[in-house]
């Protein structure tokens, strides 16, 4: 019973949508008071692949947002390893400060950052733009991962370490893989954040790097649906697409005879 309202729940609210939004792509703008027609087009996506400026945008939001999500990957997991795994003095206040920056309005700290990246000349660029997009994201994946260690235990790793292996391949056979949960979580939420950043990119881009939301809101003024179901699709599916390229990343460094796959545990 509870399976059966769970899936309902999941088509109403989420493959409903989606479904509406695919069939608005390749239709004709419809207006109220107007009779239904279901004659089909391909105008919508082809106005999408035809723009220039969009596909640029497109391959450029995929950079930041895989650029930011591998920064946050190493970052949050030294981190969140640290957090969890050791004992120190101001621990807990520590943990507060490194969650101050979801605290702080949007606004404020861009244009707080701006003036360092003019010094630092990495204003108009695409990398100011990376780095900025880590002070939303970073505070998210240490919380992650840490709650991943905390699962994690120290057990494994003390073992591994009484048998002679060295950091990175108990990283690599005993960590990543108990980790993975953790990680394709983080890399969803950094992934989504950063490729819907607006004021931040705007503010530290300067007009001069163009992604996806820096088009994406001012076109929602547009009248053409068909047009705009066809940018909130792709837009959607970016998200999909870069976590994909994060899990083959990930598989890749996890060895076939690690040590669960060896039918150790």
């Amino acid at each position: 019973m509870k399976r059966s309202l769970f899936y309902s729940l999941a088509i109403l609210f989420f493959l409903f949508p989606a479904i509406l939004l695919g069939l608005k792509s390749v239709t004709p703008i419809w207006r109220w008071g107007e009779p239904l027609s279901f004659n089909w087009t391909l105008r919508g996506w082809t106005s999408f692949w035809m723009d220039d400026r969009i596909l640029h945008a497109l391959w450029l939001s995929l950079l930041i947002a895989l650029t930011v999500t591998l920064i946050n990957l190493a970052v949050g997991m030294m981190a969140g390893k640290a957090l969890s795994h050791s004992s120190f003095k101001g621990k807990s206040m520590l943990e507060t400060l490194l969650l101050l920056p979801l605290f702080v309005p949007a606004m404020a700290a861009a244009i707080g950052l701006h003036i360092t990246m003019i010094r630092l000349g990495l204003a108009n660029h695409w990398t100011g733009v990376v780095i900025v997009h880590l002070v939303p994201t970073i505070p998210y994946t240490i919380k992650i991962m840490k709650a991943g260690y905390d699962r994690l235990g120290s057990d494994l790793i003390d073992q591994s370490r009484m048998l002679k292996a060295g950091p990175f391949r108990t990283f690599r056979e005993i960590e990543l893989p108990l980790l993975l949960p953790s990680v394709r979580s983080a890399v969803f939420l950094v992934v989504t954040i950063s490729m819907s950043q607006y004021v931040l990119t705007a503010i530290i881009g300067g007009g001069s790097v163009i992604t996806l939301p820096i088009i994406y809101y001012p076109f929602l003024q547009s009248v053409d649906d068909t047009v705009m179901a066809a940018f909130s699709i792709v837009f959607a599916i970016l998200p999909v697409f870069a976590v994909l390229i994060i899990e083959l990343i990930s598989r890749f460094f996890i060895t076939k005879n690690s040590f669960f796959n060896r039918g150790a545990v």
